[in-house]
């Protein structure tokens, strides 16, 4: 099964201009292949695939953001595994001249619920 899902902002600085690009990049540390993943905007589905790229940041991006991962075992592809990713906050900040867009990870509790969870998942299944 899928577990510890992450988001990795890039580049890696808490604040980015606007107007400059931003990735977020989803990984897991546990899960066989093929894992999928599917971003989530304010609770929204927008896109799909590992990598999800913004392009020039604006008050439009504004909003947070999750990686959902899933993966299925079994020849008959009816167990279905997913890990949720903590929140990462994307926010407009005025500071000096311009805008600037702070990137946050919010969520820990909900991490430790979603890992407790796959635990008691883990030892049920074995």
């Amino acid at each position: 099964p899928v577990a510890n899902a992450t988001i990795t902002p890039s580049p890696l600085s808490h604040q980015v201009c606007a107007g400059d690009p931003i990735t977020l990049h989803c990984s897991v540390q546990v899960g066989s292949a093929p894992v999928t993943f599917t971003w989530l905007w304010d609770g929204q589905e927008v896109a799909w695939g590992p990598i999800l790229q913004l392009g020039d940041v604006d008050v439009g991006h504004l909003g947070t953001y999750q990686c959902v991962t899933t993966n299925q075992l079994g020849q008959d592809g009816h167990r279905v595994f997913w890990a949720l990713s903590p929140e990462l906050a994307l926010e407009v900040t005025p500071q000096g001249h311009g805008d600037t867009v702070a990137a946050g990870v919010n969520g820990s509790l909900l991490l430790l619920v979603l890992l407790a969870a796959v635990i008691v998942t883990w030892h049920w299944w074995n």
